[in-house]
């Protein structure tokens, strides 16, 4: 029977990364998924993955990897690490179907022996609240029979400079053995290890990371509303304030927060604040003012579209760049997404320009594609810039619209260029 040093449940933008790297490590690595035709990509070396290349998936194919559908694979594995989302539901409450999901996976393979890790981003106490009663159901018990722990995930997709390898791993055991055998077991391919005296020490880290950056956003969004009706450049203002070399960290505006990560982890922090009977107020006005942001954009639109006498419906807005953050595919929690509903409820008629998107839909409906930039430019009543991808030719735009609201501070303003 093959054995495995390590199995990974979820293949995604967390799963991949940390297969690769343990992969190059010489472990021999599985990838188990519910979705059929992420198995079947990854089998046949096409990777979905903006930081994995088709080449780093064969690579790692020749090295042993291979990805399943089937859970059996789960008894045949020393470490088993639990990659899978953990979004937010309507009411914005943290949905952890996903984690229970997979760890009754786990419980009915669990063997004598193996470490168990969740890297999924969660609230304080899920790794011993509610992994470690499911996985009990096996019958062996956390921190004798099996090691259990908590190591929160820090990829950054598209990030040159810092990956997996190089960026320190908190690690928090539900025993002190646990945190032991999860930092040995790190310690494999991560070059510093952090470990911290529990799990929920190291559930609450990667939530104040997150957090401390949602509030800073919120900071700066709030600033740049009121900067414009004040007539102050706040764009200036950051930079000069920038060249303080202490007690001073740089972030910047923009059209609301994407990703996997700042517009979900803080909401996990306040539902667990929320238990204890009063809110956590600073992520709640944080996120008010984060979400605001995209409407807001729209009313700069409109504010433009007025000053030459036309009208949001009908005129023709191009959105440049539609992922969360510059020079990636990824397209979770995209800001693009509310403004381009706002501006289409107003009547709008939307196009898009993103190399890295080739289709995207809004509410269900395709939104048209612009291959040629140039030509699009020219044709749009105004242009919105919500991404400055490396490609785009900023001198272009500003050459060729006929009116640009820039919501990421990188154009130079003129009579038809506005910066958020």
């Amino acid at each position: 029977m093959t054995s495995f040093d390590l199995t990974i449940i979820g293949l995604g933008y967390v799963g991949m990364p940390l297969a690769k790297e343990a992969t190059a490590a010489g472990l021999r690595v599985a990838g188990l998924d519910v979705d059929p035709r992420k198995v079947d990509a990854l089998n046949a070396g096409r990777s979905y993955i903006d930081d994995l290349t088709d080449a780093d998936l064969d690579a790692m194919i020749s090295s042993g990897f291979t990805a399943t559908l089937d859970a059996s694979v789960l008894a045949q594995s020393r470490t088993i690490v639990i990659c899978v989302p953990t979004p937010l539901d309507e009411d914005h409450r943290p949905d952890l179907s996903a984690v229970e999901g997979a760890t009754r996976t786990v419980a009915e393979h669990l063997q004598p022996g193996t470490l168990v890790v969740l890297e999924s981003t969660t609230w304080p106490g899920t790794t011993d609240e509610v992994a470690r009663p499911i996985l009990e159901k096996s019958g062996l018990v956390a921190g004798i029979d099996f090691h259990l722990a908590f190591s929160p995930e820090r990829i950054d997709p598209g990030n040159a400079k810092y990956g997996l390898r190089n960026t320190p791993k908190v690690v928090g055991g539900y025993t002190s053995a646990c945190k032991d055998r999860a930092s040995a077991f790190y310690g494999q391919f991560v070059e510093r290890v952090v470990p911290v005296s529990g799990t929920r020490e190291a559930e609450m880290a990667k939530l104040l990371e997150n957090t401390y950056r949602h509030v800073n956003i919120a900071l700066v969004n709030e600033m740049a509303i009121f900067c414009d009706e004040l007539g102050v450049n706040l764009w200036e203002s950051i930079e000069a304030a920038a060249t303080k070399p202490f007690g001073f960290q740089k972030f910047l505006p923009g059209p609301g927060v994407g990703g996997h990560c700042i517009p979900v982890d803080p909401s996990y922090l306040s539902y667990t604040v929320r238990k204890l009977g009063y809110p956590f107020r600073f992520v709640e006005l944080a996120q008010e003012i984060n979400e605001r942001m995209p409407s807001y954009v729209v009313t700069r639109v409109q504010r433009l579209l007025n000053q030459t006498r036309k009208a949001v419906n009908g005129s023709r807005v191009l959105l440049l760049g539609v992922t969360y953050k510059p020079d990636i595919a990824d397209e979770r929690e995209t800001p693009a997404i509310p403004v381009a509903e706002a501006l289409l409820e107003l009547g709008a008629e939307l196009s898009f320009c993103d190399p890295h998107v080739k289709e995207w839909t809004v509410k269900g409906e395709p939104v048209q594609r612009e291959a040629d930039l140039a030509e699009a430019l020219a044709k749009a009543d105004i242009t919105v810039l919500l991404q400055q991808h490396a490609v785009f030719d900023l001198d272009l735009i500003e050459e060729r619209s006929n009116l640009v609201l820039d919501t990421r501070g990188v154009l130079t303003t003129s009579d038809r260029v506005e910066r958020l």
